[in-house]
């Protein structure tokens, strides 16, 4: 059994063993639609790995540089009568080593909360928990009123956000700007980005009270969406007021619904839920594993 990079050629056995990932829930695996555009795609920042039995790839992972010091990994998955011999810790340990020689010191990856067997994979292979999150989920409305005063100001909204519970709780970290379903650590240059596109919102009143920050657009279920990278607020009146100027800017972009990252706690979901947002069912947990620790990811390829 060996570990090489991706070729297109491997598209039809990855789509064969993924495309019943979870058989226990509703939810497509998005590897059968992805693989082919990752196997073009690799580059020095992108690493898709297969792991190789007599020409035929039967286990697949990607490793993504997203800054300068941090990773992501992401799309473990091996054929069910290849588990139990290694593999996923293989796997892992190739990606995890990759990073390392990129010059990243921290990989970050997620884990669905009711993934159990990945959960206590995660933990095996060196990464620890980091923090866990829910999606708010908003229906556009271009006649929302958000009730206080909303501005796209970066400097205020970094310093609100520098001192907010959300960053705390969330450890700094946000949907990544360009790479989706990935967390990195928000920046001051995430939110000039923003700004300068039309997708900073910042909520105001007697101070900055709350931000969000809008990453892309996409097409799920026969709907658009906007997606932003992040929810923080100050209190439920901010909450309220941050949900509408939501509804209103993916209004404006023609979506039909929005949804907008919030720190999984009591009070952001119960906010949340009292600004009329619909809140996803499960968290999502993201965990860190330390590359500066030599017994990290000791497998190359």
């Amino acid at each position: 059994m060996t570990l090489r990079p991706a070729r297109v050629a491997d598209h039809d056995d990855v789509a064969a063993f993924t495309r019943d990932t979870w058989p226990e829930r509703e939810l497509e695996d998005y590897l059968p639609r992805t693989f082919r555009a990752w196997a073009e795609s690799d580059d020095d920042t992108k690493r898709t790995l297969v792991a190789d039995d007599d020409g035929h790839a039967v286990g697949v992972i990607q490793g993504v540089h997203l800054t300068e010091r941090e990773a992501w990994v992401q799309a473990l998955r091996v054929h069910p009568d290849y588990r139990d011999r290694g593999l996923a810790r293989r796997l892992t340990d190739a990606v995890l080593s990759w990073a390392r020689e990129r010059g990243a010191v921290v990989c970050r990856n997620l884990v669905f909360s009711w993934n159990v067997a990945s959960l206590s994979l995660a933990r095996g292979v060196g990464f620890d928990p980091t923090t866990e999150f829910r999606w708010a989920r908003i229906e556009a409305d271009s006649g929302a009123d958000p009730g206080l005063d909303v501005c796209a100001d970066p400097e205020a909204g970094w310093t609100f956000w520098a001192d907010s519970d959300a960053r705390d709780h969330l450890r700094g970290l946000t949907i990544h700007p360009s790479e989706a379903w990935t967390l990195s650590e928000l920046r001051p240059a995430d939110l000039e980005r923003a700004a300068g596109v039309g997708g900073l919102i910042i909520v105001q009143g007697g101070g900055t009270r709350g931000l969000a920050v809008r990453n892309r657009a996409f097409e799920a279920d026969d709907e658009r969406w906007t997606e932003y990278a992040v929810g923080a607020w100050a209190d439920l009146d901010a909450a309220r007021a941050l949900v509408a100027a939501v509804a209103q800017d993916a209004a404006t972009l023609d979506a039909d619904r929005a949804r907008l990252l919030v720190p999984e706690t009591p009070r952001f979901v119960t906010d949340a839920a009292a600004a009329r947002a619909d809140v996803s069912g499960d968290p999502d947990f993201v965990l860190a594993a330390d590359l500066t620790d030599p017994d990290v990811g000791d497998e190359g390829v």
